[in-house]
């Protein structure tokens, strides 16, 4: 009996002592509070480091377009004869041509080509191409570059764009390329522009291709100039003044 009665203030008195030694322990581990900034320290940055300025993005360029949307107005461009002979305009859904296909001749101009009207003469024989253009206005030099597989898209053979002169049909500014071994005989074949319009045409009649010209539009040729040895001959023959001997 008295072993127990011992034994029960020994345990009371060691749960004591462990609890005692609990509560040191936890007010050891409580977190100590953050040191307070002082005011005149800067505010810690939330974002970082800025995102760099993204760079503006380049405008595309165009691109051919193969489809070829109805252009009536275009088409309507396009005589109904040429020197008694009947044109024919072919509907926009009867060829398979798109504006890309002859794009491709044209380069960086055939990249604007919107839409194309195509008709043709069955005899003398005329093929006519007509391109409406987007962006800015081309004239006919613009077309020297494009000279050789102008030509060769209507089937001339070779690249060499020299045969390819500047000349004047009908009073409007063309290049033209005569007739060689590739081509029946008689055949020449003309490109022009005339602000939103590019023309090619290929044909082997010259007074039904000048008529087509004709009736096209295109850049008028420039007017000669009065001779300098007119103009100084007239200014240096005054008349004879009143009473002169």
């Amino acid at each position: 009996m008295t072993s127990s009665r011992l034994a029960s203030p020994r345990l009371r008195g060691a749960v004591c002592v462990l609890l005692g030694a609990a509560l040191v322990l936890a007010a050891c581990s409580d977190p100590q509070p953050a040191p307070s900034r002082t005011p005149s320290e800067p505010p810690p940055s939330a974002t970082g480091t800025p995102a760099p300025t993204p760079e503006p993005t380049p405008s595309p360029t165009p691109t051919a377009r193969f489809t070829n949307e109805p252009d009536d107005e275009l088409a309507a461009l396009i005589p109904a004869t040429a020197a008694g002979a009947p044109v024919v305009v072919a509907p926009f859904d009867e060829f398979a041509l798109t504006p890309g296909d002859i794009g491709l001749a044209y380069g960086e101009i055939g990249d604007r080509f919107a839409s194309l009207a195509l008709a043709y003469v069955e005899q003398p024989r005329l093929t006519l191409y007509a391109m409406r253009v987007d962006g800015e206005p081309v004239a006919t030099e613009d077309l020297e570059p494009h000279l050789a597989t102008a030509g060769r898209y209507v089937g001339i053979a070779g690249l060499d764009p020299e045969p390819w002169e500047a000349g004047v049909v009908a009073g409007k500014q063309v290049w033209v390329r005569p007739e060689d071994n590739a081509t029946a005989a008689g055949t020449h074949v003309y490109t022009w522009a005339s602000g939103e319009y590019v023309f090619l045409l290929i044909g082997v009649d010259d007074a039904v291709n000048a008529a087509m010209i004709e009736a096209l539009p295109g850049e008028p040729a420039a007017s000669p100039s009065p001779s300098p040895s007119a103009s100084t001959s007239a200014s240096a023959d005054p008349s004879p003044s009143p009473g002169g001997g």
